[in-house]
């Protein structure tokens, strides 16, 4: 069965499940949302904050990925890696241009809200449904 013949509800819990799959720290967010699903965003809605130690920097190396931002029309998405381990999320509400409120959230919830906008985006751009489709292998 195709994504085509799942309808919008069986695509938006088949692109929650592959966002959700094995991916349990920023790093692995940061290939999806950038590598994966890079050419279907728009140019600025994905911000990578990377911490580069010395040796990356003598290597030439981009450094370990600890926050991704997801700006989207009225939210702003952010998942930060933790001191310790393991992944926080917060989401902000955006007013034109202002943060108006923000909430912690876990990683379950920033992915069902991520998933729900990139949605709303492919329903919208040809460009970003292509790219979600080959994401999801439909």
């Amino acid at each position: 069965m195709s994504g085509s013949e799942l309808g919008p509800a069986g695509e938006f819990h088949l692109l929650v499940a592959a966002l959700r799959a094995d991916r349990a720290d920023v790093e692995s967010y940061t290939r999806v949302l950038s590598e994966t699903l890079g050419d279907a965003l728009p140019p600025g809605m994905v911000e990578i904050d990377r911490r580069r130690s010395f040796a990356d920097r003598v290597a030439g190396r981009l450094g370990q990925p600890v926050e991704v931002r997801v700006s989207t029309p009225h939210q702003l998405l952010v998942l930060t890696a933790g001191r310790s381990g393991g992944v926080t999320g917060e989401i902000r509400q955006v007013v034109r241009g202002v943060v108006i409120s923000r909430r912690d959230t876990d990683v379950e919830e920033w992915v069902t809200v991520l998933a729900e906008e990139l949605q709303a985006l492919a329903s919208r751009d040809a460009k970003a449904r292509e790219a979600l489709a080959r994401f999801l292998g439909s």
